[in-house]
């Protein structure tokens, strides 16, 4: 039993860049315990996996510990392969996933990703949040799935080394630490210890929380952003009112074949 498998750096210009996710296209589901162990086997932050259906496909996300709900970086991938690889000549993507449908199209070179704005209210658990990225000094701490953490400098972020178990103990998803930045409108780093991620070079469902935070603090919609610590990728952003535009490029790495053994 043969699976093709396309790995591409996400939210990157080039390889080595962004955020690498695994794709893997399949004609029917097979059981969840082996997209699992794919995953696992893969062991980069996302694989995705998708099935054609009559009105576009139905996608799926694995980290190598979990499947997720929502994950920005492997849908473009996804999209990327079905556009570049599989040679799909509709201008907008349909996908069906657990977080309902998600549409991807072509913007230039760039993918323009359509998702729901996150809401974030306030959390007071600054102590406990502080501790574990370090003993920072937090200007606001908010929550939405993800606990969003902002600081006056972004050299803070870029020297951040959290403690992963203490990570682990916080409320949400993960965590995603934030700041104004200097040439592009904002910077993060985010951190998901609790789903199998110790870090994510680019988390383009936190950018749902961050772009609409960032965007009534700035005044504008349209947002550039940067992502990542040793490994970073780029993004735009335009919130339109209950949405946000996430953009990106793709760049591709890797083809390549999963043998498994017939059932």
């Amino acid at each position: 039993m043969k699976i093709d498998l396309y790995q591409v750096d996400a939210f990157a210009s080039k390889p080595f860049e962004g955020n690498p996710a695994a794709v893997c296209p399949l004609g029917a589901w097979l059981e969840d315990a082996l997209l699992q162990a794919i995953a696992a086997e893969n062991n980069l932050s996302e694989t995705a996996f998708f099935v054609p259906t009559e009105a576009g496909y139905h996608l799926r996300w694995f980290t190598p510990s979990v499947e997720v709900d929502l994950c920005s970086h492997a849908t473009l991938a996804a999209a990327w392969v079905i556009f570049n690889v599989l040679g799909d000549s509709t201008e907008t993507l349909k996908f069906e996933t657990r977080s309902g449908p998600l549409l991807v199209q072509r913007d230039g070179d760039e993918l323009a990703m359509d998702f729901p704005a996150k809401t974030l209210a306030p959390l007071a658990m600054h102590a406990e949040v502080a501790a574990a990225l370090g003993c920072i000094e937090i200007e606001e701490l908010l929550v939405s799935d993800d606990i969003v953490v902002v600081v006056e400098d972004a050299s803070v972020i870029e020297r951040l080394a959290p403690d992963m178990q203490r990570l682990k103990q916080l409320p949400g998803r993960g965590v995603a630490v934030t700041a104004k930045g200097d040439d592009v409108d904002f910077v993060s780093r985010w951190f998901g210890p609790k789903v199998g991620v110790e870090e994510d070079p680019v988390t383009g469902s936190a950018h749902t929380s961050l772009a609409p935070y960032w965007a009534a603090r700035l005044g504008k919609q349209a947002l550039t952003a940067r992502q990542g610590g040793a490994r970073q990728g780029a993004l735009n952003c335009v919130v339109e009112g209950e949405r946000v535009v996430i953009k990106g490029r793709v760049a591709p790495y890797l083809t390549g074949q999963i043998m498994l053994p017939n059932a």
